[in-house]
């Protein structure tokens, strides 16, 4: 599993014009299933999500998390992040799981996050999705479970 995540001060995703999902501060994680992708993969990414320490203390370090500051997080799914691109000018996504597992992988990450955050939003699986944000820093983290 692979997760792209992004401070933000705010960030929404549009479906055909309509917000599906929006949130203030926090993070923007967009997530790729990939084949193999088990429950303790799941469980690592959930929990990653929810500490890793991207938020600012009072000295300006990055040594506080989601929990910790009570933010947002605006989970969508993105297969493209598992492109093999390394080679020629299209990428492949034989490295990306199939629909269905990406679909159950994505749904059972966003039910963990549910459980243990009060505030998680989410973009809609599999559809053409407009996503806006403002990256605050920039900062920009690639996690791999």
């Amino acid at each position: 599993m692979i997760a792209l995540i992004q401070r933000v001060t705010e960030a929404s995703v549009r479906v055909d014009g309509d917000v599906v999902g929006a949130i203030g501060p926090g993070l923007l994680a967009l997530v790729a299933v990939e084949p193999g992708d088990d429950e303790a993969r799941i469980e690592k990414m959930a929990s990653r999500l929810l500490a890793y320490r991207v938020f600012g203390d009072e000295a300006g370090r990055m040594n506080r998390s989601l929990a910790d500051i009570g933010g947002g997080l605006l989970l969508v799914s993105q297969f493209t992040l598992a492109a093999d691109t390394r080679s020629g000018l299209r990428p492949s996504f034989t490295s990306a799981a199939d629909p269905e597992a990406g679909r159950r992988g994505f749904d059972r990450l966003v039910a963990l996050c549910r459980e243990r955050h009060p505030r998680v939003e989410t973009g809609r699986f599999g559809a053409h999705m407009m996503v806006s944000l403002v990256n605050d820093g920039p900062v920009t983290f690639r996690l791999q479970s």
